[in-house]
């Protein structure tokens, strides 16, 4: 497939030009132009409680409804992200035509849209679709970025995210996180005969498919943080295996038969190997897996149950947890199992460790006074900061931007658990639409 950038024969405004990394994706066929301008209009997302930035995102001019779909989609990531409020159409003055020419900015001032998206989609003679869009600083009359997107027209929901993800990192200089998926289990029927298939989905609850048939028991399927691939537990013959399953190509195999798992396996920050928990004699440790040679090396060694690992992003240090204390609490010991430190210190039990791909943070599930909260701390233990609290709330997982987390939740008397991300503020919680009941999320790294 032959895939090129094309660069606006007529840059739109003056300013800084960007190197940018232009990727390739054969499954979807996308390229880009990028242009970019010094932004006037910022938003601050370190601030602990963010006022959402008030902006318009118009109906892109086409032909037919596609325009309306994709400026939709753009238009509902960013109000999810609780950092941005798209205005209501119904209050818009001007009625863009012509993304081309300059919007007449008193219209969007007046109703205090101190940003503006407009864009365009047509059809190539190939049948591909072209989507435009340009973004205003509507108070400094200024064009802020410009783009355009080439790809086949089942694509559109993902040029809608990549629209999306650059108008986050124009404003905030954070990258953005929408052109992502999740991979969870799907739990359905009865609470004492559950159905649990791995599914995936777009991070916005889209474009749902299912990966296994529901055959066999699945658990804690983990993102490979370099390639479309996930692990899981599967109990298939009532053994438990942990496998390998190629996203794209749907190819799958067994990295190994592990009676003694207690739970599946995280990749390292480079894919190259595997880290999980075995027990073995009543306690539990924690063992890493090279996935070229398939060899194992131990690198706890007690007699407690120690589990739940998960690496630092630069693959220096690896947080878990482990009852050596009496009860479960968080420790953080080097790569090579030196070092062990407890950082942990609050009040009840922590659990379910994962260190942010920033590396500033570790996201854990605390149990406490009978109540179960998602929280964060900085990796020395300093800096414990508590999300949400609920019945039962667990499972954290992170944006590759490091920004939201998602998690599950079972509310009390409810019959099954359900999805819900919220960011590092903690003011923005949302629920994750699922079809059926779901459990064990794992947020992909930014599609490419």
């Amino acid at each position: 497939m032959n895939l090129f950038k094309k660069t606006n024969a007529k840059p739109v405004t003056a300013g800084l030009h960007k190197i940018v990394l232009f990727w390739i994706v054969v499954m979807s066929g996308l390229s880009l132009a990028h242009n970019t301008a010094y932004a006037v209009v910022e938003i601050d997302i370190t601030q602990g409680n963010v006022e959402p930035l008030p902006m318009a995102v118009t109906d892109f001019v086409s032909d037919d409804d596609i325009g309306t779909k994709i400026s939709g989609v753009i238009a509902e990531d960013l109000r999810r992200s609780g950092l941005f409020a798209p205005i209501n159409k119904a209050a818009f003055i001007q009625n863009i035509s012509n993304p081309d020419v300059s919007p007449r900015f008193e219209d969007w001032r007046i109703i205090n849209a101190q940003a503006l998206v407009v864009g365009r989609v047509s059809r190539e003679t190939d049948g591909r679709l072209r989507t435009e869009f340009r973004l205003w600083d509507t108070f400094a009359a200024e064009q802020l970025l410009g783009q355009q997107f080439f790809t086949r027209p089942e694509n559109w929901r993902r040029v809608a995210h990549i629209i999306a993800d650059a108008i986050y990192e124009k404003l905030t200089g954070e990258h953005g996180y929408f052109d992502t998926r999740v991979v969870f289990v799907s739990e359905s029927g009865p609470r004492n005969d559950r159905k649990k298939q791995l599914a995936i989905m777009d991070q916005d609850g889209e474009n749902l498919r299912f990966l296994t048939n529901g055959d066999d028991l699945v658990l804690t399927p983990r993102f490979s943080p370099s390639r479309q691939e996930v692990t899981y537990m599967s109990f298939a013959q009532g053994q438990p295996r942990v496998y390998l399953l190629q996203l794209e190509t749907g190819q799958r195999e067994i990295v190994g038969n592990f009676p003694g798992m207690t739970f599946s396996p995280r990749f390292s920050p480079d894919g190259q190997k595997v880290i999980m928990s075995l027990e073995q004699d009543g306690n539990a440790n924690i063992y890493t897996m090279d996935l070229r040679s398939r060899k194992t090396t131990r690198l706890s060694n007690t007699s407690a149950i120690d589990t739940s690992p998960s690496y630092s992003p630069d693959s220096n240090q690896i947080v878990f947890e482990s009852d050596r204390g009496g009860r479960q609490q968080l420790y953080v010991m080097n790569a090579d199992g030196s070092d062990q430190k407890r950082i942990s210190f609050g009040d009840g039990s922590y659990s379910t460790p994962v260190w942010s791909p920033r590396g500033d943070l570790i996201a854990f599930t605390k149990q406490s006074g009978g109540k179960f909260s998602i929280g964060v701390m900085r990796p020395d233990g300093s800096g414990e900061r508590i999300l949400t609290t609920g019945f039962h709330n667990e499972g954290p997982t992170w944006s590759p931007n490091g920004r939201v987390i998602m998690f599950f939740r079972q509310p009390a008397g409810a019959s099954g658990p359900q999805l819900y991300s919220i960011d590092l503020t903690g003011y923005n919680e949302q629920r994750v639409d699922t079809p059926n009941f779901g459990s064990d999320p794992a947020w992909s790294p930014l599609l490419k």
